[in-house]
């Protein structure tokens, strides 16, 4: 079991994680023009030392525009032409709360899909290159994620988040690019002050990915990315029908594991050596819950009765059967009995799993409480007051 002190100091994320330098990063799955405008945005300023990665990733921006149009081609009115068979199922939920776990619980169900790591990682033209690519390229990605060690590969589940960054619409995750220039298109958290055009094209790509999507396997789709938490009002634009299923956790567990998230993709992912650490990653995850929330409490009261449910990670892992089971009677999932087998298994299996457990100072604990109070109040977490244990 792993114990951290105070959350990642800037010494730690000098660090680099152990992370293998030939495993394909994000930005590899980027057309040319989408990463040629994330290097002149940033001047270019690759570290030396990470030169042959940027050339890589140049490489396959080429590869990916040029196979893009043959997808555009002969897939691209198929998909817009595709109608969803069933409106799609939103994890909400801040990073690190627990959305994976969930997830990975719901999609067990033969009825569910989802968006695999290959389709978010080359949305551009997965619909014909999805046979053949991952199969070539399996020996690229690692076996687990390298913030949690959780399971990873070609064909397990991925934050859309993902497939819209590499389609060219902006996100928060961009500033794993170039960490050392700090957050970068925060407007895209809750797509609030953006102007109609940039909206009505954020839209744009999430329907048609998830037609993509739907073009292969037209069932109930299950996505997944943090971000959505804060763009429950735009959602609903897009798919009216729309299921939510929201988890909330401890947040003295929350801020934590968040800052090692930050830091470990942005050591991982970054084509920047963190020579001084990352003195914004802490700002940067107490203001982004603290909008997160504040847009969600607001949008939540869209939501049609039956459409949201809401449950603890602390009582998730507890006891995913039955979890998963009350969300299934909340949101009118369907008969929970086809989906308990597998789900039993998942438990029985991963039952010896523990998650981290983090250990606060006062004084974090206090900037903590402090700015996610309404968050401490609202969940039931106002009474923790010891050290942060899942």
């Amino acid at each position: 079991m792993q114990t951290a002190s105070n959350p990642a100091p800037p010494a730690a994320a000098s660090r680099p994680h152990a992370y293998p330098f030939w495993a394909p990063r994000f930005w590899h799955g980027m057309g040319f023009a989408t990463w040629f405008r994330l290097l002149a945005r940033n001047r270019f300023a690759v570290s030396p030392s990470l030169t042959p990665m940027a050339l890589s990733i140049t490489g396959a921006a080429n590869l990916n525009s040029f196979a893009g149009v043959f997808d555009r081609l002969l897939f691209g009115h198929i998909a817009r032409a595709t109608k969803l068979a069933t409106p799609p199922l939103f994890v909400l939920g801040h990073w690190r709360s627990g959305t994976t776990l969930l997830h990975e619980l719901l999609i067990l169900d033969p009825r569910h899909t989802y968006p695999n790591t290959y389709e978010c990682f080359a949305p551009l033209h997965c619909s014909w290159t999805e046979w053949f690519v991952p199969p070539l390229l399996q020996w690229l990605m690692p076996s687990t994620r390298p913030m949690d060690m959780m399971e990873a590969g070609w064909d397990r589940p991925q934050e859309d988040e993902f497939a819209l960054l590499n389609m060219g619409i902006p996100s928060p995750y961009l500033a794993w690019a170039f960490p050392n220039h700090g957050p970068v298109a925060d407007e895209y958290l809750d797509l609030v002050s953006l102007s109609d055009a940039e909206r009505e094209r954020w839209k744009q790509a999430l329907r048609l990915f998830v037609q993509r999507i739907a073009t292969k396997r037209n069932r109930r789709i299950v996505l997944k990315s943090p971000t959505h938490t804060a763009r429950v009002k735009t959602l609903l634009e897009v798919f009216p029908n729309a299921r939510f299923v929201h988890i909330v956790r401890d947040p003295l567990a929350l801020f934590p594991s968040t800052m090692r998230l930050w830091n470990t993709l942005s050591q991982v992912q970054g084509l920047q050596t963190i020579d001084e650490g990352l003195p914004w990653v802490e700002r940067q995850v107490l203001d982004t819950f603290t909008r997160m929330y504040a847009r969600f409490e607001q949008d939540r009261r869209l939501i049609p009765p039956g459409r949201l449910a809401e449950l603890r990670f602390e009582e998730l892992a507890a006891d995913p059967v039955a979890q998963i089971e009350n969300v299934y009677d909340q949101l009118g999932l369907g008969d929970f009995q086809r989906a308990r087998p597998a789900i039993a298994d998942y438990a029985a299996a991963h039952s010896n799993y523990r998650p981290s457990r983090y250990s606060l100072s006062p004084d974090t604990m206090e900037r903590v409480r402090r700015h996610w109070a309404p968050y401490f109040e609202r969940y039931g977490y106002g009474h923790v007051t010891a050290d942060a244990t899942p």
